[in-house]
């Protein structure tokens, strides 16, 4: 009989996929108000923090999936973008 060469049991280091974050979206880029923008999708399981929409001047509450944008061409560099970034309800970015 011939000899396996796999392992009977699965892999320690295997890791599962999270279903919440495949649906939660991919990173974008978008030109609005102006320049270009990344977008990042927040699921409900990781807004971990209330916020203030700069959209509406309202909170996104904790548990919300809701959208974080920077300024991809600001005049200050990448961190400083990145230090500046906004947590958007996402029709609020949507509709800005």
């Amino acid at each position: 009989m011939a000899r396996r060469n796999r392992p009977s049991r699965p892999e320690d280091d295997y890791e599962e996929l999270d279903a919440g974050r495949i649906l939660g979206g991919f990173r974008r880029t978008e030109s609005k108000r102006g320049g270009s923008w990344t977008v990042q999708p927040i699921s409900e399981a990781n807004a971990l923090k209330e916020y203030t929409c700069p959209g509406c001047n309202n909170i996104v509450l904790l548990g919300v999936a809701h959208v974080a944008v920077w300024r991809n061409d600001g005049l200050m560099g990448e961190s400083a973008d990145l230090e500046d970034r906004r947590h958007w309800h996402a029709h609020c970015w949507k509709i800005a």
